[in-house]
């Protein structure tokens, strides 16, 4: 242009020239923004679009030459990947609202300022009002507020307008965008405790109804025979010997039914552990010099030190070894004690061994069954003592037949290393 304008040209040419030139680069200048500019915004409308959460918008017109058709290709690309990811997590939350919704536990979700942000319908049942009265409000107005305090798991008495009894608590905190947030679940244990305590005075009335039959019967016919007796004229010449044989049944039967009731007793009032340090070692080579019916081959272990009650571990491995011995000695067969760390158990553990080579076990389905015994005299009380031990220890005790030779093996595991937290008076 500067050319044409300085040159010597005809004032026609120049101006010819000058509107031809410019209609051209007008014309360049078009084409470059609906090939280059108009892309671009549609590029930033779609992004803009994603941004506001509106995934059904996509990029259209660009051919394959077109330098941006990549770029669209990529954008209608992540557009349906979030699109799908929307649906499935919108179809998610249904799904866990319509199984809270379901659920027969309370479910509360509170934000970090304490205030509720989520209840289910159990929750609205149980304070007596629907989610719309009771969302947003502080967790101190529906005197919840110390439960976001606690940690772990209990049982307390609840009584809020809905519904009052025992509930299990159940708090745990979770984060949300980066805020702390509060969970609370309360289930109702009261029935399921009913039930189960229902259950437990059935079977305890069975078995003391089962016993005292035993032995008051035999008593109560034996009294009845020998009063007769007494009463007779003449008496026959042994009634004597009659009176004394009776007489001794019933002391007899009256010594078993005492014997019954003090181990009921015992089985009762099994005392919280007191914790201390134990060496295993030393404790099993002790108790296995009690019992001199028969040798007690202790094959050794790691040299270990646990946290618990030496009293009570001390007594249930009696127990165990006594179990052993009785069996081996109807085969004249071995006893033999070992323990070993657990691999790969958190926290770490050790399991101690108690092999016999006695019969083996012919009804495993009852050893645990207080007062269920197979041996003459015996109280079926020191395999229930011994897993109420080893429970109040944390740990767990088995039997079950050995499979490489016939007799029957006894595992006790523990913890190892960890503090053992005192039960509550049982």
């Amino acid at each position: 242009m500067v050319l044409l304008w300085t040159g010597d040209h005809h004032p026609r040419t120049q101006w010819t020239l000058t509107v031809t030139l410019a209609v051209l680069a007008f014309g360049f200048l078009a084409s470059l923004r609906a090939r280059v500019i108009m892309p671009l915004q549609t590029v930033a409308n779609l992004l803009s679009a994603l941004r506001e959460g509106d995934f059904s918008i996509r990029a259209r017109g660009s051919r394959r030459a077109d330098p941006l058709y990549d770029l669209h290709a990529e954008v209608n690309a992540l557009a349906e990947m979030l699109r799908g990811q929307r649906l499935d997590s919108l179809e998610a939350t249904a799904l866990l609202r319509k199984v809270m919704a379901e659920l027969d536990v309370a479910v509360f979700t509170f934000d970090e300022r304490r205030r509720l942000q989520l209840v289910n319908h159990a929750g609205e049942r149980l304070l007596g009002a629907p989610a719309e009265r009771l969302l947003d409000r502080h967790a101190s107005e529906l005197e919840m507020d110390h439960w976001l305090d606690s940690d772990g798991p209990r049982i307390e008495p609840i009584a809020l307008p809905g519904a009052t009894g025992r509930w299990e608590v159940r708090h745990t905190p979770f984060r949300q965008r980066g805020l702390p947030h509060h969970l609370v679940v309360l289930t109702d244990v009261s029935k399921p405790l009913r039930d189960e305590e229902r259950a437990a005075w059935q079977r305890l009335i069975r078995v003391l109804g089962h016993e005292l039959n035993n032995s008051l019967a035999p008593i109560k016919s034996i009294a009845g025979s020998l009063g007769s007796l007494v009463q007779r004229e003449p008496r026959p010449a042994d009634w004597e010997v009659d009176l004394g044989r009776g007489l001794g049944v019933i002391a007899t039967r009256a010594e078993a039914l005492s014997r019954f009731m003090t181990a009921y007793a015992q089985l009762a009032r099994l005392p919280a552990p007191s914790p201390g340090p134990v060496r295993v070692g030393a404790l099993v080579e002790r108790v296995a010099r009690l019992d001199q019916r028969r040798p007690v081959a202790v094959e050794g272990g790691p040299d270990l030190t646990i946290d618990a009650d030496a009293d009570q571990i001390e007594q249930l491995l009696i127990n165990l070894l006594k179990n052993a011995i009785d069996a081996a000695s109807e085969t004249s067969g071995g006893v033999s004690v070992s323990w070993s760390r657990v691999p790969g158990t958190m926290p770490p553990a050790f399991e101690l061994t108690v092999d016999d080579e006695g019969p083996g076990l012919s009804n495993t389905s009852n050893l645990f069954v207080p007062f269920f015994t197979t041996k003459p005299g015996g109280t079926g009380i020191g395999l229930v003592l011994c897993r109420q031990i080893a429970e109040a220890h944390e740990g767990a005790l088995t039997l079950e037949n050995r499979t490489d030779v016939r007799g029957c093996r006894a595992v006790l595991r523990l913890p190892i290393g960890r503090p053992l937290r005192a039960a509550a008076g049982r």
